[in-house]
């Protein structure tokens, strides 16, 4: 396990597990936010398909050491939570319903446009599993104000329109197979007159913006994630 980016301790954040209220019932979360009363736009961390592991949170923390409520859920709750081993957490993703999953994390949305501490814009970033979650949520949430899906499995092109919040696309050149959307979605994207703008990032790998995975690709992380700190602040600030 590698050492997180930034630490539960870290002394500029206020960091602590909550629950929300799902489709499902209750749904555990990590949250975090900077230390202060000032009130943030929110963004919603959705974890890729091994649920909510340490590497999750810790993006949640980057996100809040960047100025905005943070906000993980873990998808799993409804079957008892994340397990320790990455294998179990494969096999729990596939037994969830989609439906009331892509509800709960809607719902997270709404947490955060509501909470007392925020300013009521709410982004997402998905990664993997939850970059298609990401999607699912900006064709489920009118609320929504930006959406940012890391390699993420494109909607359906009858449910683009009704995407209201604007898109960051980041997708790996070698991943063939979620890059066979690209094509249907883009051209979805732009009959809707979406806000969208798309990267794509040649020689890498799916998943290479995870510190903790052997498809880790420094460059393209990093470019990724300045992308996605500029995106969400000119979104979600304004």
């Amino acid at each position: 396990m590698s050492t997180p980016r930034v630490s539960e301790n870290d002394p500029r954040l206020r960091v602590k597990d909550i629950t929300y209220r799902g489709e499902t019932g209750d749904v555990n979360a990590h949250f975090a936010r900077p230390k202060g009363n000032a009130k943030l736009p929110g963004v919603v961390v959705i974890h890729e398909n091994t649920g909510l592991v340490p590497h999750i949170r810790d993006v949640a923390r980057r996100v809040a050491s960047e100025g905005f409520l943070a906000l993980a859920p873990d998808a799993l709750s409804p079957l008892g939570g994340t397990p320790e081993s990455l294998d179990d957490g494969r096999s729990m993703i596939q037994k969830l319903d989609t439906q009331s999953t892509i509800k709960n994390l809607v719902a997270a949305v709404k947490y955060l446009k509501t909470h007392p501490e925020s300013t009521g814009n709410v982004g997402v970033v998905g990664f993997c599993w939850g970059g298609g979650m990401a999607n699912q949520v900006a064709v489920n949430s009118p609320d929504l104000k930006a959406a940012v899906p890391f390699y993420g499995m494109q909607p359906a092109t009858r449910d683009v329109p009704k995407i209201k919040s604007s898109l960051l696309l980041h997708y790996a050149g070698l991943d063939e197979r979620i890059n066979q959307g690209i094509p249907a979605y883009e051209a979805s994207l732009k009959k809707a007159n979406i806000d969208y703008r798309m990267y794509m990032y040649k020689g890498s790998e799916h998943a290479f913006f995870n510190d903790t995975s052997q498809r880790y690709n420094e460059d393209a992380a990093k470019l990724a994630w300045e992308r996605t700190v500029r995106f969400l602040k000119q979104k979600l600030e304004t």
